[in-house]
């Protein structure tokens, strides 16, 4: 199947553009009919920065955060935004006044895990977790279980894009959301509308990019 024209939509108040392609695509958890492509975003520093800085000024306010882990790739939105954060003042409980940036580690049961040298900068910390996306909210959960574990306190959850305001009562807080892309759909892979109508998936999909079939 010919591959699907890249949509550049803009939204107010942010200078980066969503980056969408229509299509009937697969992740991990779920079937989508949109593959929202955040390379640039998480790779070209001057959007990274962009999205840091809308973050901080309009999602975060009132939030204490000492550690934020950076989940899908999104390392350097999180170093941004520690900068930002940092500059505009906000509280953490840290000594020295910064804020730890960590990338999580997966086993080999895909749980979340960190090593004795990363767990002084979880436990007893305010932790925010930012996300790539959130859909299903599956991922986002093995991020809040590992919190919880090594004895975070959850200060919140940020996202590029999702799909729900919440996940199990715990609000995520999205520089992108539905509002920007109403027709976004995803389904169970079991019960994949898309699947049943007999639309061929054109592509494999998940954190680190997109594959075609």
């Amino acid at each position: 199947m010919a591959e699907s024209k890249m949509i550049k939509i803009e939204t107010a108040g942010i200078n980066v553009p969503l980056r969408v392609r229509k299509g009937h695509f697969a992740t991990n958890h779920a079937h989508t009919n949109y593959y929202i492509d955040f390379t640039m975003m998480k790779s070209r520093a001057s959007e990274a920065h962009e999205i840091a800085a809308n973050l901080a000024q309009t999602k975060l306010l009132g939030l204490v955060i000492d550690t934020i882990v950076c989940m899908e790739g999104t390392t350097a939105i999180g170093a941004f935004l520690s900068e930002e954060l940092t500059r505009n003042g906000y509280l953490n409980a840290n000594a020295h006044k910064t804020i730890y940036i960590v990338r999580p580690e997966f086993n080999s049961n895909s749980q979340i895990i960190f090593r004795d040298n990363l767990k002084p900068m979880i436990t007893g910390k305010h932790v925010l977790i930012l996300m790539g996306s959130v859909v299903t909210g599956r991922s986002l959960n093995k991020a809040l279980e590992s919190v919880q574990y090594y004895g975070g306190e959850l200060a919140g959850v940020a996202a590029l894009f999702s799909a729900q305001d919440e996940v199990n009562g715990v609000p995520v807080r999205a520089v992108f959301s539905k509002r920007d892309l109403p027709d976004y759909a995803f389904y169970d892979y079991h019960n994949c509308q898309m699947c049943r109508n007999g639309e061929k998936i054109d592509a494999l999909v998940n954190a680190f990019g997109i594959s075609a079939l």
